[in-house]
């Protein structure tokens, strides 16, 4: 696999400065060049660069301007040198000081700029190598998701080890709230691409008209509202991981373009005629039982299989119960932190409750009674009375009445809209909980709103 380049954004209003900076650094880096701060600073906003290269001296914003609007952004920022005429040296010391890595003097030649950008790129890496260990760290320290003794908990985290350094697609499998998504990040940080990004689209939330776009990009002109280009989820992805979450949910003729993009390994911007490839590990997720999707012609078969290269099936809470003492203590311990307590104890009585719950939300469910009662007790013990299971039980049992006289057609509405009364409105969970894809409930909801039926929010 061929190291992707570091990549340089050059501002200068100088068109001949420009060039030849363009003409010294191309071999060493993807070069892109704009002759002004504020042109500068719309490129930086919209992608990412590991270097800035501006001039002081330009008209409008100018660099000084650029240098503060850059450091004041939020997130990762590019490392950032400053060039100046000789006049004007103290104001590239006073960049030095606001942010910038270092500065150049015009007039200067190929040694002296090849001598400063190597030592930004010096700095560069030592500052990445910093920042992948501490991940690493993290990795290892963070149990939030993958804590767990059980035998399956133990594969788990061997599978992951194993499968990390690999760039073999993942299908995560396992019920909502196991952790999948926290399981596609371990994968992600425990291997060479953790220091690329990792991107997340859930194929259910996105509409089916959208959902090309958020993949693939778009070109300015490309549909009504498309005002300007923008990157799909693989390009943002170069380098890195994306997980396509509950990709069972993703439109059966959007399934055909995402497994050509698969097998060719390039695809299309909307609007656009070129090809665009990226170097992209992907990872899907879903709570579905595929291969009953894919009879129901729900789900592409041949897709399945260009997913499932290594499949990994996350087992629910019920199933490792012996597992519930240690993530409950865990969740009351980092809950009483986050919220400035001191860590309570949780009772005999309370733990024997947790244990005798099937957990239909997974270890999800179970974090959020924990922080819930966290919140809500003014004690330092938390009690079953403080953990509030009866009413978790009552919400996930609570029995739909159907008339003896209802068509079955009623009897479906009444359920569907019962289901996602009890539910506060969250399609997703009601969609799982009744066994049905959101792409179906929500078709439903639309004809019952045609018909005048009250939805519930």
């Amino acid at each position: 696999m061929m190291e992707r380049k570091p990549s340089i954004l050059i501002a200068d209003d100088e068109s001949t400065m420009r060039d030849f900076l363009e003409a010294s650094l191309s071999g060493q880096f993807q070069v892109t060049t704009v002759p002004s701060a504020e042109e500068a600073l719309a490129r930086l906003r919209a992608e990412k660069y590991d270097f800035l290269l501006s001039d002081i001296q330009m008209p409008g914003l100018g660099g000084m301007g650029l240098l503060e609007r850059v450091m004041g952004d939020h997130g990762e920022k590019p490392l950032i040198i400053m060039m100046t005429a000789f006049g004007s040296i103290e104001q590239a010391v006073e960049a030095t000081r606001k942010g910038a890595f270092d500065y150049l003097t015009k007039p200067f030649g190929l040694d002296q700029l090849n001598h400063v950008i190597g030592q930004a790129a010096s700095f560069a890496r030592l500052r990445q190598e910093n920042r992948t260990l501490r991940r690493n760290v993290a990795v290892r320290n963070d149990q939030r998701g993958l804590l767990g003794n059980n035998v399956e908990m133990v594969k788990l985290r061997e599978k992951i080890a194993m499968i990390a350094g690999s760039r073999g697609t993942v299908l995560l499998q396992g019920e909502s709230g196991t952790g999948k998504e926290v399981v596609a990040r371990a994968i992600h940080e425990s291997g060479p691409r953790a220091q690329g990004p990792f991107i997340r689209l859930n194929c259910a939330a996105i509409p089916e008209t959208l959902l090309e776009a958020e993949l693939f990009g778009h070109e300015r002109g490309a549909f009504t509202g498309a005002v300007q280009a923008r990157k799909g989820k693989f390009e943002l992805a170069d380098g890195g991981t994306l997980l396509l979450d509950e990709i069972s949910e993703m439109p059966y003729a959007m399934q055909a373009k995402l497994l050509r993009v698969l097998q060719e390994r390039e695809f299309t911007r909307l609007g656009s005629k070129d090809a665009t490839s990226a170097d992209v590990r992907i990872i899907a997720t879903t709570n579905r039982n595929l291969k009953q999707e894919i009879r129901a012609r729900n789900f592409r078969e041949d897709l399945y299989f260009r997913l499932n290269v290594i499949p990994i099936h996350i087992v629910p809470l019920r199933r490792r119960k012996d597992d519930i003492p240690l993530l409950a203590n865990h969740f009351c311990q980092v809950f009483c932190a986050e919220n400035g307590k001191p860590v309570m104890t949780i009772t005999e009585k309370a733990m024997k409750t947790m244990l005798a719950m099937d957990w239909p939300g997974n270890v999800r469910q179970l974090q959020n009674v924990i922080e819930r009662a966290v919140i809500l007790t003014g004690g330092d013990v938390l009690d079953e009375h403080a953990l509030g299971l009866a009413d978790e039980i009552d919400d996930t049992t609570e029995p739909t009445v159907l008339g003896g006289d209802m068509t079955l057609k009623d009897m479906e509405q009444k359920l569907i809209l019962g289901k996602l009364k009890r539910t506060h409105g969250n399609r997703t969970r009601a969609a799982q909980e009744l066994g049905i894809s959101v792409r179906t409930l929500r078709n439903k909801l639309n004809l019952y709103t045609s018909m005048g039926v009250e939805i519930p929010e």
